[in-house]
């Protein structure tokens, strides 16, 4: 059976690259909200890309127009608005119509992108978390509570429609080569800023890991729940030392103080998010090498020094 896949979000940073690759193989129809004259030329990506809303309640029309097999669910609110309805909208209610399409047209193979940051950033994280310890989101970080959220519903959805297969995967930090985000600003200023007394260990996956993963998980119709990281973990102190970078430790109220008079001037942060910093999940990824297979070809360390090295920064 030659598997027919719709990837959502595939304008994004890592839908992009993913449907490129799939269409290698697959017949491969992309959709994301942005209009695809803005994305890109016309047959410069590869791929069919369509303008379309993961909220649409024609998405199954879609799918099943397209006979699609497979559904790569990557589309998402990565950076929360001031408009939490909205964003949850797109997120919680997003990824049912998704499921739900799924189902009215006859998909085999579901793949959604959690995140780590589903099981909650809390003082009382295991120092390594595992895919079986409990998802506790935070209610106050809109990203996590939705991702927490959006994994109960996949879970019901696992008990009431066991014949729909589903790969969920939670990330940790997602790193590459060209990555730009709220997160790669800790690493590239002239210091790395940390909060004072907290160690704040990250776990990285390089982005060409996370679509291996995809890749292998659609090639063999995998099914289960995995933890993306790559080896091992670098606190900030250690990774301003990897950097050749003086560390800046701010006291955690400062950081907090500082947070809010942002949230005054209309950015979308608030000093619920001294939490992101402070008690950063851990993620092992021994089930992903045990039970999926797959092995990262990169370290956290290895991912850290290949985005500075394509900065051309100058490593320690």
């Amino acid at each position: 059976m030659r598997r027919r896949v719709v990837v959502t979000g595939a304008a994004g940073y890592l839908g992009r690259q993913l449907a490129t690759r799939l269409a290698a193989s697959y017949d491969v129809l992309g959709l994301d909200v942005r209009d695809p004259a803005e994305v890109a030329q016309p047959g410069e990506l590869g791929f069919e890309l369509r303008r379309g809303d993961v909220r649409d309640p024609a998405l199954v029309e879609t799918l099943r127009g397209f006979g699609a097999t497979h559904v790569v669910h990557l589309a998402s609110v990565l950076v929360a608005s001031r408009d939490r309805a909205r964003d949850f909208d797109i997120d919680v209610n997003g990824t049912r119509n998704v499921v739900e399409a799924c189902l009215g047209a006859g998909v085999e193979h579901l793949t959604v992108t959690s995140s780590g940051a589903a099981y909650g950033y809390h003082p009382d994280n295991p120092a390594w978390i595992d895919e079986r310890d409990p998802l506790r989101g935070n209610p106050e970080f809109a990203y996590s509570d939705h991702k927490r959220q959006v994994e109960e519903l996949l879970a019901g959805y696992r008990q009431s429609h066991p014949r729909l297969r589903q790969l969920v995967l939670r990330p940790g930090t997602v790193l590459g080569d060209s990555t730009d985000n709220q997160i790669t600003g800790l690493f590239t200023g002239p210091r790395v800023v940390a909060l004072r007394g907290c160690p704040s260990p990250f776990v990285l996956i390089w982005d060409q890991d996370v679509l291996g993963v995809l890749e292998q998980g659609i090639a063999t119709d995998h099914a289960g729940i995995y933890n993306l990281a790559g080896d091992g973990a670098l606190t900030m102190p250690e990774i301003a030392e990897r950097l050749g970078k003086p560390l800046l430790a701010l006291p955690v109220p400062l950081v907090r103080a500082g947070l809010q008079v942002q949230r005054w001037r209309g950015r979308p942060v608030g000093p619920e998010q001294v939490a992101f910093l402070r008690y950063r999940p851990v993620l092992s990824n021994r089930r992903l090498k045990e039970e999926m297979g797959y092995v990262p070809q990169r370290t956290t360390l290895e991912v850290l020094e290949g985005f500075a090295q394509a900065r051309g920064m100058v490593l320690a």
